[in-house]
């Protein structure tokens, strides 16, 4: 036998060439095996509510109309906005909320930015009559929504008008 071959019947084989060939067979199965991969399935459900409760008017409005800053009194202003719930429930629990605005400084502080000068703002506070209850199906509901700005607020407040827009939500 020569060095590294072996004779068989007239052929030559080389030892490399047989172990180069196993190796390439073993990678080749190990990357079909990679390809198949993995999936990874997520799953979701939303249970809807057997009660459904909606404003029966898209937009409203809360005016504390002409103010005084001498004034030594609160500015008070009120409003009121209808809804109803329907479902399959005979009554509905729900819930009232608002964002305070979009110029608050935190949590359940509001305030109303002037329509010319910016940078000045004017604080005021927000309560939601009644803000959760439970109700009948498909009657109407009276929400009333009472501002309330501060005397001292006003004393200091730059003149001008101001506005702001919050969002009133219901649930469910």
């Amino acid at each position: 036998m020569k060095s590294g071959m072996a004779h068989r019947k007239g052929r030559r084989m080389s030892y490399p060439l047989i172990s180069l060939a196993a190796i390439l067979c073993l990678l080749a199965a190990a990357a079909t095996s990679f390809a198949a991969g993995s999936n990874v399935l997520s799953v979701t459900a939303t249970i809807l509510s057997k009660s459904n409760c909606k404003f029966n008017t898209a937009t409203s409005a809360l005016a504390f109309g002409t103010l005084d800053p001498g004034s030594s009194s609160d500015a008070t202003a009120s409003t009121t906005v209808t809804f109803s719930c329907g479902g399959s429930a005979p009554t509905a629990t729900f819930a009232i909320t608002h964002d305070d605005g979009l110029y608050e400084t935190g949590p359940g502080s509001p305030r109303m930015r002037n329509t010319t000068v910016t940078t000045e703002h004017l604080p005021y506070s927000l309560s939601l009559n009644p803000a959760s209850g439970t109700v009948p199906k498909n009657t109407n509901q009276t929400l009333t929504i009472n501002g309330t700005i501060q005397s001292s607020a006003l004393q200091g407040a730059y003149a001008g008008s101001y506005a702001d827009t919050v969002v009133i939500s219901i649930a469910p």
